[in-house]
């Protein structure tokens, strides 16, 4: 059984998700290179482990090495984080291709090669930090990396690396995904604190790697203001009134039974924006004072009045 999601050669989701492939890898290899490498901070994943690379090599390279249309020489601080990312990624990709099947298609390879290759480039063209801060350099790199991650996410690719290990792992044990991501990257920062011996480098990176993960989400969730609304009251009728005639919103009536007396109840279930909400409960406020709410924040809502279920 096949994993891998394919699009028709040159149609308009093919250049779509290709677009937001090629430009989350320019965001994500400028995150480490502006803010994450110049502190020696060490997010976990490949590129962690080749900001540690970089420094244990910086001695060993001399002046670099010239490339064409670069430049500075390349390697001249260290063996390149995007090289030792692609020199890991390759061999990862080949195992997790063996052992876990088809997950891992051409967009996954053409996203860590584009990273690689562009960190690179804009490490040789780039010197120093661009924010001296170092906690703001983890709160702009995280929201960075994780904005070009999310950007990956979103094309059905995936960002290879540490989470080819986690999926490796979590095949042959009981523990989950999520929890072994934290491992294989917690690992990672440690290995950052053996080398370069200050324990603000893991402190750091852990702030980075939670702000990336954060923003992982809201990328790929979206950031909305729909809410989702459950409403329990004797006078739902002029609730529902109120919600159809006046705010043109649709809903659902659900039977249920009150856990204390036992007595029937209506339910009404309902997505509104935020200006719907306030209206909504001032309205119920003054219709029923002993009325329940909950009100939940709806990342996506999809359907009629709100984003279309079928892609345009």
């Amino acid at each position: 059984m096949s994993f891998i999601t394919k699009e028709k050669l040159f149609s308009k989701e093919w250049f779509f998700n290709y677009s937001v492939i090629i430009i989350g890898s320019f965001i994500l290899a400028a995150g480490f290179v502006y803010f994450i490498d110049p502190h020696k901070i060490v997010p976990g994943g490949v590129y962690g482990i080749g900001i540690v690379v970089k420094n244990i090599t910086a001695d060993m390279m001399g002046g670099g090495i010239y490339v064409p249309f670069f430049k500075e020489p390349l390697f001249k601080d260290g063996l390149g984080i995007g090289f030792v990312g692609l020199i890991l990624n390759i061999p990862l990709t080949i195992l997790g291709i063996k052992i876990l099947g088809p997950k891992f298609g051409i967009k996954t390879i053409i996203g860590f090669i584009l990273t690689s290759l562009f960190i690179d480039y804009l490490d040789a063209n780039f010197d120093g930090a661009l924010v001296d801060d170092v906690l703001l350099s983890c709160v702009f790199g995280g929201v960075l990396i994780g904005f070009g991650l999310g950007l990956i996410f979103k094309s059905k690719a995936t960002s290879g690396g540490s989470d080819i290990i986690a999926m490796i792992a979590a095949k042959y044990t009981r523990m989950s995904l999520g929890i072994l991501l934290i491992v294989v990257d917690s690992t990672i920062v440690l290995l950052g604190l053996i080398v370069f011996k200050d324990w603000k480098i893991p402190l750091y990176s852990w702030i980075v790697i939670y702000i990336t993960g954060k923003v992982i989400d809201a990328t790929l969730e979206g950031i909305s203001y729909d809410k989702a609304l459950f409403i329990i009251s004797d006078r739902y009728d002029e609730i529902r009134d109120k919600i159809i005639n006046d705010l043109n919103r649709g809903g659902t009536l659900i039977n249920g039974t009150g856990m204390y007396q036992g007595s029937d109840k209506k339910i009404i279930f309902t997505n509104v924006n935020r200006r719907e909400q306030a209206i909504l409960q001032d309205f119920i406020r003054e219709a029923d004072p002993n009325a329940f709410m909950t009100v939940i924040d709806a990342h996506e809502v999809i359907g009629n009045g709100f984003k279309p279920l079928k892609e345009e």
